[in-house]
């Protein structure tokens, strides 16, 4: 997989290179490029914003950096081109699924108080938000959705079942998880995780997803139960 980032803040995108997608990056499995807009600026300056028409407070990025920055990173548009803003689809792990079998994506990322409309209309193949709320720009939403994605190709963690079994790949949350001393500040792990019976484990972590959904995150148990009625 190919991934393209298009930024006027390319340093930003060093703490991908860490941890498990750094690895990713290493084996071959993501090859990752950070290109920078303002390279693409006309102006001598190299400046890629301006005051917005009609008024109004701060500045506006100007398209023509962003247009000839898309078309030479992508020029035949091989890439799916993703904008990152908060008026796109909510991305969600089936997003994140349907995102990690591209071949070649495209995030480019907005900064100050937004991006001519111009540059979306003829840049975007989509918009991406990661939630109601305004960033003061596309970066961070754009590496939080690359490390969801990349969890799904295969390679990328440690072990092909890892991204199935964590939260929201079901509608719940994660069960507990723990790990040595088996006791520490007074506190045990759970008998039946020490049993060694197998089946006894998976009822109990099945259970202990259930009961946290229930009480932190209710709202899915519902999102599950409205989706399974339109289906009927």
């Amino acid at each position: 997989m190919t991934i393209n980032v298009l930024t006027l803040f390319p340093e930003m995108f060093g703490a991908l290179r860490c941890s498990v997608i750094g690895k990713a990056i290493e084996k071959g499995i993501v090859s990752l490029n950070v290109v920078n807009i303002r390279d693409y600026s006309h102006d001598k300056h190299l400046k890629c914003d301006d005051y917005p028409y009609g008024g109004g407070v701060g500045m506006v990025m100007t398209p023509q950096p962003i247009f000839d920055a898309v078309r030479a990173v992508d020029p035949e548009h091989l890439c799916r081109r993703i904008y990152l803003s908060p008026k796109g689809e909510r991305l969600t792990v089936a997003k994140a699924r349907a995102l990690s079998s591209q071949e070649n994506l495209l995030f480019w990322c907005g900064h100050y108080e937004g991006v001519d409309q111009r540059a979306i209309d003829l840049c975007a193949d989509e918009e991406l938000s990661i939630g109601d709320y305004v960033l003061t720009g596309g970066e961070l939403a754009a590496m939080v959705s690359i490390d969801a994605l990349l969890r799904f190709v295969p390679g990328v963690l440690g072990s092909e079942f890892s991204a199935e079994d964590e939260s929201f790949s079901a509608p719940s949350l994660e069960y507990p998880q723990y790990t040595r001393p088996r006791v520490f500040e007074g506190l045990e792990v759970p008998e039946v995780l020490v049993s060694g019976h197998h089946e006894n484990v998976e009822k109990w972590r099945r259970a202990q997803s259930e009961k946290l959904t229930r009480k932190l995150r209710p709202d899915l148990l519902k999102r599950e139960n409205t989706e399974t009625e339109e289906k009927a």
